[in-house]
């Protein structure tokens, strides 16, 4: 059986600002005093895993152990059907810069995500006009306690990739991805839309199903 969050403080896993605002929207309607593992000044460890998985619950133990509260944790990407399923759980990697590419970003602030959107695109553009361009965006929230215990959801948003980037709302790879049904980008779409619509969305319904219902 799922565990029960009660009311109160808890730290959000990440030093992503944008990612930082999505999830203290959502947190909103059910009594949760947010803080973010960056405004406690909590390390951010090595994701050395191999799946969303691994790593959300790398980062939710971390900061849950760390700070003595629950903590939660997300760790998301971009799925590119014609590309094997890349970037994947490398998604925030394709953006870090390499040594003849600039200097390297020291967090999510110094990344290049435009530089990774069109990483994507070159590779598509490799495959001929023809190429599938479906994709999905994946989100996997880990809720870490202090003594141990976890908890895991997954959510998923269907979409295609267009080009070039459209719109200045979203954040990371939002301006290229077209959620199924709609004719704009994440990055076009109002936040509050977003919310509702997209993988973080689907994610924290399951969330607060188990552990909020």
């Amino acid at each position: 059986m799922t565990r029960k969050l009660a009311p109160g403080k808890l730290v959000i896993a990440s030093h992503n600002a944008g990612k930082v605002r999505e999830i203290r929207a959502l947190l909103d309607p059910y009594g949760i005093d947010p803080v973010s593992a960056g405004d406690l000044g909590l390390p951010e460890p090595a994701e050395t895993g191999t799946t969303f998985a691994e790593n959300a619950l790398l980062k939710a133990h971390a900061s849950a152990s760390a700070a003595g509260l629950p903590a939660l944790a997300d760790d998301s990407g971009l799925e590119v059907a014609a590309l094997g399923g890349r970037p994947g759980v490398y998604t925030a990697d394709w953006a870090e810069r390499q040594w003849f590419e600039g200097e390297p970003g020291k967090d999510w602030a110094g990344r290049d995500w435009y530089m990774a959107m069109g990483k994507v695109e070159g590779l598509l553009a490799e495959q001929g006009p023809g190429v599938d361009r479906s994709a999905c965006f994946v989100c996997t929230l880990a809720l870490a306690w202090p003594d141990g215990h976890a908890e895991v959801f997954e959510g998923r948003a269907q979409g295609s990739l267009t080009w070039p980037p459209r719109g200045t709302l979203g954040f990371g790879y939002d301006p290229v991805f077209v959620p199924s049904g709609k004719p704009l980008t994440y990055a076009e779409i109002d936040p509050a839309e977003k919310h509702a619509i997209s993988h973080r969305a689907d994610a924290f319904a399951k969330l607060v199903a188990g552990v909020f219902g």
